[in-house]
C-alpha cells in the first residue's frame, strides 16, 4: 500500500482516492437497503458517515506525519478513532423515536454504529474486516429480517387509541368488533376527561387504550375501518407493524 521508500506514516493520492471511495461504496450498500424501507437514517446519511469515520480513521494515521519525528510529540492513531465511536451515538439516537409503548428506528441507530466502524476499518487499511462486515450488516438487515418476520409473525403486538364522544356503550361494541376478527386483547385501558358544555355524562370524552398481540395486519385494517363507522368513535389510530397508521372517523 506504501510507495518504495516512503514512511509508513504516508499514504499516495491514489491509494487515498481507494480508500474514500470504498467507504462510501460499502456505506451506500447498507443506506440502501434504509432508503427502501423509508427508515429516517438513508442512503446518504450512511455514506456520509461511512466516508466521515474512513477520513478521520486516515487523518488520525497520516494526518499529523509532519510531527512525528517531533521529540515531545506522542502519535496515537487510535485516539481520534475511539472519539468516533463513542460520538456517532448521538446521531444514532435522532433516529429513535418513542410514540407510546412503541420503539422504532433501534435498527437504524444500530446500522449508522456499525457503518461509522466499517469508515474507520477502510481508513485504517483492514479491508477484509470492512468487507465482511458490510456482507454480514446486509444478511442481516435482509435475510433475517425477512426470517425474524416470518418466525414472530404471531407475536406482532399493536396499540389501539381510541376516542369516544359520549358515554362508554361503545366499549362493548369495539371489543366486540375485533374479537370477531380474532384479534386477541392483552391490555385494555379507558380514562375519561371532561368536556366544554357541562358536568354531565354525556359531555365526557373517554380514551380507551387496548394492546392487541398476535396481529394480522389485514385483519387490524378491517377493524380499524370497522370502528372508525361507529357513532360515539371520533378518532383511531393504531400503532404498530413496523409504521403507524392513522385514520380519523368524521
Amino acid at each position: 500500500m506504501l510507495a518504495q521508500g516512503s514512511s509508513i506514516w504516508e499514504l499516495s493520492l491514489d491509494h487515498l482516492a481507494i480508500r474514500m471511495v470504498l467507504a462510501a461504496v460499502l456505506g451506500g450498500l447498507i443506506g440502501i437497503e434504509r432508503e427502501w424501507h423509508n427508515h429516517a437514517a438513508g442512503f446518504r446519511t450512511h455514506i456520509l458517515v461511512c466516508l466521515g469515520s474512513a477520513t478521520i480513521m486516515l487523518m488520525s494515521l497520516y494526518g499529523f506525519s509532519a510531527f512525528v519525528g517531533e521529540p515531545n510529540v506522542q502519535v496515537d492513531p487510535a485516539r481520534l478513532a475511539a472519539q468516533v465511536i463513542s460520538g456517532i451515538g448521538f446521531l444514532g439516537a435522532g433516529a429513535i423515536l418513542r410514540n407510546g409503548d412503541m420503539i422504532k428506528g433501534l435498527t437504524t441507530a444500530a446500522s449508522i454504529w456499525t457503518v461509522a466502524a466499517i469508515g474507520l476499518c477502510v481508513g485504517a487499511g483492514y479491508y477484509s474486516a470492512a468487507l465482511l462486515c458490510t456482507f454480514l450488516v446486509l444478511v442481516s438487515l435482509y435475510m433475517l429480517n425477512k426470517w425474524e418476520k416470518r418466525l414472530l409473525r404471531n407475536r406482532r403486538i399493536c396499540s389501539l387509541e381510541i376516542r369516544i364522544a359520549n358515554g362508554t356503550a361503545s366499549v362493548g361494541s369495539i371489543t366486540a368488533a375485533l374479537s370477531e376478527r380474532s384479534l386477541p386483547i392483552s391490555r385494555l385501558k379507558l380514562e375519561s376527561s371532561r368536556k366544554a358544555g357541562g358536568p354531565d355524562e354525556a359531555a365526557r370524552e373517554y380514551k380507551l387504550e387496548i394492546k392487541l398481540k398476535g396481529v394480522r395486519q389485514e385483519a387490524l385494517l378491517e377493524a380499524v375501518e370497522s370502528i372508525g363507522r361507529m357513532e360515539d368513535v371520533t378518532k383511531i389510530e393504531a400503532l404498530g407493524l413496523g409504521a403507524v397508521m392513522a385514520a380519523a372517523a368524521k
